[in-house]
């Protein structure tokens, strides 16, 4: 697995649904860098059970990010058209009708390698023939990108495994909070704790005060 903390986000321009139903073939995380923080999520295949509550969880929460500075953007390696079709699928049906932000088409798999978040890989058998091997499908991996385009969080869950929406509002808070005030977020800290100077002093008097 990739480490991509501290480096510049891979770019990609992609085709992809936005506003609910609208396709755009030039998609891309560029127009967002020196405007807005971005949680770029991968999630495995529309139409399935997992997947649908965790898109509709942050679509819930959107203006809680908003609010932050920060826009969604979901990525699967289905075609721009299943995401136009889940999107239009009322949610008693298993769809995700009402979802605002974009969702990316990645069905060449490009996307998911460079984030490093596919199931698997192109490799040669033993006849000598170039064949994919594992699942053709991304991890539910979570990337948040800073203004400058810089990944500054990863995490990754295996398939079966639903990621935490308030963990991911969490760590904008973070970040928001260490770029504002310097000092940085110890263990388990929310929004309106005190964080602590990385000192031993520093230190020293955040435990002090436990």
């Amino acid at each position: 697995m990739a480490v991509l903390v501290g480096k510049k986000a891979p770019t990609f321009k992609a085709k992809a649904v936005v506003d609910g139903g609208r396709i755009v073939d030039d998609f891309s995380l560029t127009g967002f860098e020196g405007k807005k923080n971005v949680i770029l999520f991968f999630y495995p295949a529309d139409f399935t059970f997992v997947c649908p509550t965790e898109i509709i969880a942050f679509q819930e929460r959107l203006a809680e990010f908003d609010k932050r500075g920060t826009v969604i953007v979901g990525v699967s390696v289905d075609s721009e058209f299943s995401h136009w079709k889940w999107l239009q699928t009322p949610r008693n049906e298993g769809g995700i009708k009402g979802v605002t932000f974009p969702l990316v088409a990645d069905p060449s798999l490009m996307i998911s390698r460079n984030y490093d978040v596919l199931a698997g890989e192109y490799d040669y058998d033993e006849q000598g023939d170039f064949v994919f091997e594992g699942n053709p499908q991304a991890y539910r991996g979570l990337f948040l990108i800073d203004k400058e385009g810089v990944v500054r969080h990863q995490v990754v869950n295996d398939m079966p495994l639903g990621r935490s929406i308030d963990e991911a509002l969490r760590i904008v808070d973070a970040l928001a909070f260490f770029q504002e005030n310097g000092e940085v977020c110890p263990a388990n800290w929310h929004e309106g704790e005190k964080g602590l100077t990385p000192t031993q002093e520093g230190i020293a008097s955040y435990l002090a005060g436990k």
